[in-house]
């Protein structure tokens, strides 16, 4: 059987409610996938990329990221080497999937709203997750005649200064799992922007993103293949 593990970051602070939702994403993924050996770590759990690797052949590691950076080039392979796993490939995350972006691009139709708040962490050290967001935010617009923007968590345009928004509005939170960040942060800069409109589920809570994720797995693009549009 083919190895595949799924990999977060988790939450520092409390990081086991986190694992255990990944670990409930993982079983839906592995429904899908009956001739891969597949596991999930975060990296907030201590030792858990190291039990998730052991006694497995090297296979492919699927970051279940925004965006690719820091965490994905070099955070998820140091950690493997410290594990002692060698000769896994990290692949493309999570939301550099053009079919996670086609389902953000669907919600947003689907929601009938004329307005889009395109909720992301953000970086204050790399372009890349702005970049997929404001990339991602044109896409709506096109696609379904709303005005759609970004704005962030963690670099400007801060969420908690996204005002004007009434109540022919959505925010949609690109993000992979409900963590802090989806359910304390940004209802919290949202309140403070008097945000009026309708808190969309996370992009990465909808129903068809197992089926995703097992399709990325066994398609296994290796993290920034080709020309990366998000470095």
């Amino acid at each position: 059987m083919t190895a595949a593990l799924i990999v977060a970051h988790g939450q520092p602070s409390d990081p086991l409610p986190a694992a255990a939702e990944l670990a409930r994403l993982a079983d839906r993924v592995a429904a899908l996938l009956p001739d891969h050996d597949l596991a999930a770590a975060t990296l907030a759990e201590p030792g858990a990329l190291a039990r998730a690797t052991a006694g497995r052949a090297p296979g492919v590691v699927f970051p279940l990221f925004m965006a690719g950076g820091w965490f994905t080039r070099h955070l998820i392979p140091a950690r493997l080497a410290e594990a002692g796993a060698t000769g896994w490939q990290v692949l493309e995350p999570f939301g550099c999937d053009p079919a996670v972006q086609d389902l953000a691009v669907r919600i947003a139709a689907q929601s009938g709203a004329a307005r889009v708040l395109l909720a992301a962490h953000g970086s204050s050290k790399s372009p890349a997750p702005s970049a997929i967001a404001r990339y991602l935010a044109a896409r709506i617009t096109a696609a379904t005649g709303a005005e759609a923007a970004a704005a962030f968590i963690d670099q400007t345009p801060r969420l908690a200064l996204a005002t004007g928004y009434g109540a022919d509005a959505v925010c949609l939170p690109f993000f992979a799992m409900p963590g802090g960040h989806v359910t304390t942060d940004l209802p919290a800069a949202l309140a403070e922007a008097g945000f009026g409109g309708r808190l969309l589920p996370a992009v990465g809570q909808h129903p068809d993103v197992p089926a995703l994720i097992a399709r990325a797995i066994v398609a296994a693009a290796p993290v920034c293949a080709g020309a990366c549009r998000w470095a």
